[in-house]
């Protein structure tokens, strides 16, 4: 590797093209692709898909589950706040499928576990 001076640059400039046809190309530095890079970016996609599909039916899973339990706690003899927490749990975990079906993972996985946090704390409040 040379490194250039600010007269070589300027003598690259009033030169023009032509005289960088002395020395090494740079073609020679570039790495050429590889084929394990198509592979990377197929095999990225699939998992991001996964990602998604996971996030949703999760949340949905969620969301189903913490109505029910709402709904059960509703008819019993708890606080109000017990099912309220439920209905505040499986409402976040709904919000999480929304945005894992829209890409969102990370914050789909956040927000599921927040979810399923606010159920807990509901569930011991009982």
């Amino acid at each position: 590797m040379r490194a250039r001076t600010d007269s070589d640059t300027q003598d690259d400039i009033h030169d023009g093209p032509q005289a960088e046809t002395t020395g090494t190309t740079e073609a020679a530095d570039v790495a050429e692709p590889d084929d394990d890079a198509d592979a990377d970016e197929e095999h990225g996609t699939e998992d991001a898909r996964r990602a998604r599909w996971t996030a949703i039916g999760t949340g949905a899973l969620l969301t189903l589950a913490g109505l029910a339990a709402s709904l059960l706690r509703l008819t019993g003899s708890a606080p109000a706040f017990v099912p309220a927490a439920y209905a505040l749990g499986a409402a976040v975990c709904a919000l999480a499928a929304l945005l894992g079906s829209r890409g969102r993972t990370r914050r789909a996985l956040w927000l599921l576990i927040a979810g399923v946090m606010v159920m807990a704390i509901g569930d011991q409040a009982d």
